[in-house]
Parts: structure tokens; C-alpha cells; sequence
């Protein structure tokens, strides 16, 4: 009885999961191949799509951890080898990625991208294996890298570098340049939450009692004074010369960096929605076949 139920909640699970994961990536292909390709200058607030081309970001010196290839974003993943008496398998013991933001430029502008929870594709990926757990050096290339025997670590390290081509799709917000609209009431309670978190110094200014609290006249002059510093404030960031930002949309939407394009992007998107698919049959067929063997 414990087997069939262990069988049946793996079955399930398998069903579920294979189905939500389908979905999940017909969604995202959906989102790619629905949103039009912006221009960075022209672009509106929100949810867009770009094509451009890496650039440095200034005063900014990034090297790949393992290779110490110079580049503008990394990721790396460190496994060791290890056996039991069921098997050999490469064990994950350390990985990371980069977060220093990227610079992307088309013909009309440029945009700093935090890549902070996006899925990032980079085509610059390197393999090879070593004894050390962290290697020294470059990575040894070739069929020479692979065929070296003894190799205690298998590293994997992937990059992308300027002049690069990349595919961005996710949230665009612009900031300065007159284009940031003032919402007078959020921007007022801001400031009156700012002060408050110094309300000694709240009470310096605006106590003119001096009896340790603020009356209803005391609190009017607090929020005049708070609508006037936010209106100052926004005057400030207008004049500023505009500074366009892509980062995580707020909502579940898919949020991609790649140096592949759209129509690769949404292929592949495709492909691992079919193996989801396959995955929540195969779950199907197992819970049946397991819950007729209990009727009969």
C-alpha cells in the first residue's frame, strides 16, 4: 500500500507538474512573439522588446570568475565527481552569476538593464575540467580539455562581452528628461514617511508648542511643506537629462536577456512546452494504469 501510494503521488506530480510547466513556456512564447520590437528613444513606459547591441558601462572592469576573460556579464557553475554504489554523477558545489547591469544601444539611444531575475542566454559558453576546486588560469580548450583523465571538477562558465547582439524583452521605465509624470499625493506621503523615520528632527521643525507632539495646525504645516519638497523634488529629476532603465517587470511576465533572437527564443520555449507535455501524459497514463491495478 505504501508503494502504490508513493507511486501515485509521483505520478500526480509528474502530471501537474509536466502540465503547469507547458503552459508556463507556451505563455512566455506567447509574450515574445505578441510584443513589437521598440526603439530605445521612441519606446513607451512599460512592458517592451529591444534589439541592440552591448556596450561598456563606464568606470565598470568585469572578468569572468573562472577564465578571468574580460566581459560585461557571467555566470559559472563548479561541479566535482563523486560516486556511490549507485552510480557516477557531476555534483553541483558552487555556482553564481553576475550583477552588474548591462548598457544596450540601438541607433536611437541607449538603455541600462538590471539583469537581476532575468533568464539570461548568453552564446559564449565554456566547459572543460580540472583537479583544482577553483581552476587557475584559462580554460584549457579543445578535445585536449576533455580527454584529460583524472579530472576531479567540471567547470562551466558563460559570458557576455561588448559588441554582442542582444535580444532584451521586459520592463522600460524612463526617468528625467521631463518625461516622469508627478503623482503629487505619493510623492507628498514619501516625503512625510521620510521625516518621520527622523521625528525628532520632525519635531524640531515643526513643533512650535514645544510640547512633544504635533497638533492638527502643526501637521497642516507638515504636509504643506511636504507637498512643496515633492513638487521641488520632481522639478530637480525633470531637469535632468533622461535616463532610460529595463528591469524584472512587476508582473508575472517573462523578463529575457539573449543573444539569441525572438523567433530562437520562442522555439525553444516551444520544445521544452512539448517535453512538458509529454512528461504530464506520461503522468496521466501511470496514475490510471496505477489506480485501475487497485479496482481490480
Amino acid at each position: 500500500m505504501q508503494e502504490l501510494a508513493f507511486g501515485l503521488a509521483f505520478s500526480v506530480g509528474a502530471c501537474a507538474g509536466g502540465a503547469w510547466w507547458c503552459l508556463r513556456r507556451l505563455a512566455e512564447a506567447r509574450h515574445l512573439l505578441d510584443t513589437p520590437t521598440s526603439k530605445i528613444r521612441s519606446a513607451a513606459q512599460g512592458y517592451v522588446e529591444f534589439y541592440g547591441v552591448l556596450e561598456p558601462v563606464p568606470e565598470t572592469l568585469i572578468y569572468g570568475p573562472l577564465t578571468g576573460k574580460p566581459c560585461l556579464w557571467w555566470r559559472f557553475r563548479i561541479e566535482e565527481y563523486s560516486s556511490n554504489g549507485k552510480g557516477r554523477s557531476w555534483r553541483p558545489v558552487e555556482s553564481g552569476s553576475s550583477e552588474a547591469w548591462l548598457r544596450l544601444a540601438d541607433a536611437t539611444g541607449d538603455c541600462l538593464i538590471n539583469p537581476q531575475g532575468a533568464q539570461v542566454r548568453p552564446a559564449t559558453r565554456e566547459v572543460w575540467k580540472g583537479n583544482l576546486r577553483h581552476p587557475r588560469g584559462l580554460a584549457q580548450g579543445g578535445i585536449r580539455g576533455w580527454l584529460s583523465s583524472g579530472k576531479d571538477y567540471r567547470y562551466t562558465e558563460e559570458r557576455l562581452h561588448v559588441g554582442e547582439s542582444l535580444y532584451a524583452i521586459g520592463d522600460f521605465r524612463t526617468s528625467g528628461g521631463g518625461r516622469q509624470g508627478l503623482d503629487l499625493s505619493a510623492a507628498q506621503s514619501s516625503v512625510i514617511r521620510q521625516w518621520k523615520g527622523d521625528f525628532a528632527g520632525l519635531l524640531q521643525r515643526f513643533d512650535n508648542d514645544r510640547d512633544g507632539q504635533l497638533d492638527e495646525r502643526e501637521w497642516n504645516r507638515v504636509r504643506l511643506a511636504a507637498q512643496l519638497e515633492a513638487e521641488d523634488r520632481h522639478r530637480q529629476v525633470s531637469v535632468q537629462p533622461a535616463q532610460n532603465h529595463l528591469a524584472q517587470p512587476r508582473e508575472s511576465q517573462p523578463f529575457i536577456l539573449s543573444s539569441y533572437g525572438e523567433d530562437d527564443m520562442a522555439r525553444q520555449f516551444r520544445w521544452q512546452a512539448a517535453a512538458g507535455a509529454v512528461l504530464c501524459l506520461l503522468g496521466a497514463l501511470g496514475t490510471a494504469w496505477l489506480l485501475e491495478g487497485t479496482v481490480l
